[in-house]
């Protein structure tokens, strides 16, 4: 990781999965599902957490966004795009609400907490074998 790396990770109140995201636990994950299902499995995930209260949904867009209060507050967006039959990547966005412009990573570590949340209702596709 570089100086930089480092500096965003902890100075940010930022962070969103990507497809090719210099962090492995930011990368895009993949489930195998259809973007229906994929997004009832995070509507789900938002719903039966009393940490989470849904902001807004749309299943035909495949975006739902959520505010999470666990601990500091931060805002969510569940992104769920099918990309070809039974395979569906599932991008999130998590920004952190603070007085200070930065987190200390808090949004970073959210985002694999709730991918491992989602794995226990959807089929993860292991992408490492691809790259």
């Amino acid at each position: 990781m570089s100086i930089q790396q480092t500096f965003n990770k902890y100075f940010n109140n930022h962070s969103e999965t990507t497809e090719k995201h210099w962090d492995p636990q930011l990368k895009t994950r993949y489930f195998k599902t259809t973007k229906e299902k994929g997004f009832k499995a995070v509507e789900e995930m938002f719903r039966r957490s009393s940490t989470f209260e849904i902001v807004a949904a749309s299943e035909e867009r495949g975006e739902i966004s959520a505010n999470y209060s666990r601990g500091r507050k931060a805002f969510v967006i569940a992104t769920v795009i099918m990309v070809r039959p039974y395979r569906t990547a599932i991008d999130l966005s998590v920004t952190t609400e603070s007085v200070i412009p930065f987190d200390l990573g808090y949004s970073h570590k959210l985002i694999p907490k709730f991918y491992d949340e989602l794995k226990k209702d959807l089929t993860p596709i292991d992408t490492s074998k691809e790259q």
